[in-house]
């Protein structure tokens, strides 16, 4: 749990998507320490009241509203809950997920549509009921997206167009508002250290279960919230975490026929990563590029 910190957003009412754990629990963490009263939002009430609880236990505003955000009258009802308890919104935080691990000629057609529900629509019903609401504060709407938002990622084809098609969603909304005061901020946190991998979806469906990557080695999702909550106070534009990832989105676009063969490479080294008939196929492809 985070020390309370000044109260630079007391007043503030945030609503955050899958708070239930990993960036949005942090996210929740964070931004109640700042004095905002926080919403949670997840499929799991169990999960929400726990969260709830802990941060009511320091001092905290919190509400947990069961939310399936693939559920457009669950984001309604969000937004109405809300609107009913606080009177008010001030920012939206769309940072529910899902992943998936798998080869397009493997995958069934059923997972791009589930991951393109929960990451894209998601976001989509949220900003849609919230927007007038957050457009009466002057207030902020964030997406929390993906380097696979920047450019494709093997074995990620769904993931990756969830999160350029939500790109392309709040630059579109960022601009509609110009003349309203509306900040629309988009969050790239590269890879962080959360269930998102272990719950990621294979070829079928069904979830991959273990993480092919060394979570402690990765950037912690306390430190997500910290710049997610930075931004949202100096309303910035975009956020890249770290400067590894802001490298390799500026090579992609100035360098992107080398940038293609180098991230093949690199991601086809990532152990149960995908889901092919031929364990080996991504990485024998390597030798003929």
């Amino acid at each position: 749990m985070m020390k309370r910190a000044i109260n630079e957003m007391k007043g503030k009412v945030v609503i955050i998507t899958g708070a239930s754990s990993g960036i949005g629990l942090s996210c929740a963490e964070v931004f109640a320490s700042k004095g905002a009263s926080v919403v949670l939002a997840a499929r799991s009430i169990e999960k929400l009241q726990i969260v709830e609880k802990g941060l009511a236990k320091n001092g905290y505003s919190a509400f947990a509203v069961k939310t399936d955000v693939t559920n457009e009258d669950d984001c309604k009802n969000l937004i109405a809950q809300t609107l009913n308890r606080y009177g008010k919104i001030d920012y939206l935080i769309n940072n529910a997920g899902v992943s998936m691990r798998a080869l397009l000629a493997d995958l069934n057609v059923k997972v791009i549509r589930q991951v393109m529900e929960v990451n894209f629509f998601g976001a989509v019903y949220c900003t849609k009921y919230a927007l007038p609401h957050i457009i009466e504060s002057k207030g902020s709407i964030v997406g929390v997206t993906s380097l696979a938002g920047f450019f494709g990622l093997p074995a990620r084809s769904g993931y990756s167009a969830s999160k350029f098609a939500l790109q392309g969603f709040l630059e579109t909304v960022r601009v509609e508002n110009l003349d309203k005061n509306l900040h629309v901020m988009i969050v790239a946190p590269g890879f962080t250290a959360s269930n998102i991998r272990r719950n990621a979806l294979t070829a079928d469906g069904s979830p991959q279960g273990i993480s092919p990557r060394d979570e402690n080695k990765m950037m912690s999702s306390g430190e997500v919230a910290l710049k997610i909550a930075d931004g949202v106070k100096h309303r910035k534009r975009t956020i890249i975490i770290s400067g590894e990832d802001y490298f390799s989105i500026v090579a992609r676009r100035l360098m992107p026929n080398l940038f293609d063969k180098i991230l093949y490479y690199y991601m086809a080294k990532e152990p149960n990563s995908y889901q092919s008939s031929d364990e080996n196929s991504l990485l024998k492809s390597i030798l003929h590029i």
